[in-house]
């Protein structure tokens, strides 16, 4: 772990500005880092990010759209800045160098302008980053703390590397980020999703390494953002692992799925985890479990809404993550007494939040109903009804099963499951659950998600023969399902499946009421898509969709389903109601 000649040291917006610094790993790769540090000699606590999306590439140039939705929604973004350093997902340095920090930013192996095989989450990639940050706590303008922030990308690693326990971490924000890569992200109750390989090619192969003057190159300094070398198509194809295609032969929940999730049992460091009520499919369930499951003593959960990654730099949430890191890199403040161990914002119709705090997660108030699917009737009731079984077309419109209208403000907020009984014409079926919020008149109220502008409230997975439950692991609201052992199942026979639904939050009027939609493929709102960064539109589902006929085949997956009902079949959604406070 070596430090190498530098390039390029200016005195920028307040701030030393210090390019492609090498960092040399133990097997001589050198990766390259920026460097943003107060201009006054001292030492400082350090911020440090570790990805593949490029430090040379604005967050304007690289991701226009998404940059003027953000600024015209929030414009205190751009505010207070010059915004010449904001890059996408990782925090802008004006913003905190001023503040007594340092930024440190480095681009991953074999990512822009750092050489080596891209192998996203994998080990090498945890080992680099872990020497990155005993690197940067040893460095002449570092007082040997060193704290961890970013979105997405940029928070997933942080579960990863702070299991592995550098000594020089001393605390981490995971803001918006997965923790288990096969149960948050790409496999969905044991459902594969593609979205990573549309991911992949869109945002890390675009800047990969050896692109050169093949790819971008920053409109305002020149250099080219993916290094000074032009490879050829077939040599930058052997630097990269073929993600997409790794995942379609790792079906089940094995070493090479262990080796990219987070042990959080080992993680002892003091975190902030910060998750989107929006980020169905993506994120959302890796921030809550990586709060309740992470060893350290002192852990916080925070929980908002809006779309993905717009948030993280608010004045709201820059207040939030100054105030934590202040107080376990500089050792000040008064975090310990005034944050609450779980601060909320509460939402409600309309895209209107009310921050609440609360105690414990899931809330030490949740009061659990269970309502009983009833197929006669296609309803939730609070009763068992009779006997009755309800069929649907896999791949068709699916069955809507809707409740009776609130007689008050009621307030839905935390974890939720169901439980189904079903038969099938085939040897597996996937199921897709959604959870609606319909108004008196029988519309669905829609939010805008982390990646979904026009979102439903929740919704939950579950290939049926992955359905074998962890005992150990496994809670009435949250089924953990092993996915090392896929069982197929025997048409005509009725099984039994516990599906986690996932975490939600919303407060609904009286006269709104839910409903629960059993489907065989993703929840398609019928309006008009909105376009993605990743080339699809979004129909209410996401980026992450499940519609790779290699890992679905028709043949199998668009079968004929029976929902069971009644006294022997109880099929049931159970649901967190949290009482009105007077």
């Amino acid at each position: 772990m070596t430090a190498v000649a530098t390039e390029a040291r200016s005195a920028d917006a307040g701030m030393l500005v210090t390019r492609d610094v090498g960092i040399e790993m133990p097997d001589g790769v050198v990766l390259r880092a920026d460097v943003f540090r107060p201009k006054q000699a001292g030492r400082y606590p350090v911020l440090l990010s570790h990805g593949p999306y490029a430090k040379d590439l604005p967050f304007q140039q690289g991701f226009p759209t998404q940059w003027q939705s953000m600024i015209t929604q929030f414009p205190e973004i751009a505010q207070g800045s010059s915004n010449r350093f904001q890059c996408f997902e990782v925090c802008d340095p004006e913003k905190w160098v001023p503040h007594g920090y340092v930024v440190v930013r480095v681009d991953s192996r074999g990512a822009a302008r750092s050489p080596g095989r891209i192998d996203c989450f994998g080990p090498q990639e945890t080992d680099d980053f872990y020497e990155c940050i005993e690197w940067a706590g040893i460095q002449s303008w570092s007082n040997g703390k060193v704290g961890l922030s970013g979105v997405s990308y940029y928070a997933i690693n942080q579960w990863l590397v702070a299991a592995r326990k550098p000594p020089h971490l001393a605390a981490i924000c995971p803001w918006e980020g997965a923790a288990d890569w096969y149960r948050d992200a790409n496999c969905h109750g044991g459902i594969p999703s593609p979205f990573i390989g549309r991911w992949y090619s869109a945002q890390v192969q675009s800047v990969q390494h050896g692109l050169g003057q093949r790819g971008p190159r920053n409109q305002e300094t020149g250099v080219w953002i993916s290094g000074d070398e032009t490879l050829t198509d077939d040599e930058l194809s052997a630097r990269r692992a073929d993600i997409m295609d790794e995942q379609r032969t790792h079906p089940a929940d094995d070493t090479y799925w262990r080796e990219r999730s987070a042990d959080l049992a080992e993680i002892e460091v003091p975190v902030l985890s910060c998750g989107n009520w929006g980020g169905q499919g993506l994120h959302l369930r890796g921030n809550i479990e990586g709060f309740t499951n992470a060893a350290s003593e002192h852990k916080w959960l925070e929980l908002h809404g809006h779309a993905h990654w717009a948030v993280f730099y608010t004045d709201y949430a820059i207040d939030l993550q100054r105030r934590f890191f202040d107080r376990y890199l500089k050792g000040e403040g008064d975090w310990d007494g005034s944050q609450p161990r779980v601060q909320l914002q509460v939402r409600h119709p309309g895209e209107y939040f009310e921050q609440r705090a609360e105690s414990m997660w899931p809330l030490a108030s949740t009061q659990w109903q269970t309502l009983y699917l009833d197929a006669a009737t296609t309803s939730l009731t609070a009763d068992v009804p009779a006997p009755e079984s309800v069929g649907y077309q896999a791949f068709g419109p699916g069955v809507r099963f809707d409740g009776a209208p609130f007689t008050e403000l009621t307030e839905i907020t935390g974890p939720l499951s169901a439980t189904l009984w079903i038969s099938n014409t085939t040897a597996d079926t996937d199921i897709f659950l959604v959870l609606h919020l319909l108004d008196p008149d029988g519309h669905e109220v829609r939010f805008h998600g982390a990646t979904e502008p026009r979102q439903s409230i929740s919704q939950g997975w579950l290939r049926a023969s992955h359905r074998e439950l962890d005992a150990e692991k496994s809670l009435p609201y949250r089924p953990f399902h092993t996915h090392v052992n896929p069982q197929p199942i025997d048409p005509g026979e009725i099984y039994r499946l516990d599906i986690e639904i996932w975490p939600t939050c919303i407060v609904a009027p009286a006269g709104h009421r839910l409903a629960l939609t059993v489907l065989g493929r993703d929840w398609d709102h019928g309006g008009v898509g909105t376009p993605s960064h990743l080339g699809h539109d979004l129909r209410g589902s996401g980026l992450n969709t499940h519609d790779d006929p290699i890992t679905r085949p028709a043949d199998v997956y668009d079968s004929t389903v029976s929902i069971h009902t009644g006294p022997q079949t109880p099929s049931q959604l159970l649901v967190p109601v949290i009482p009105q406070r007077p």
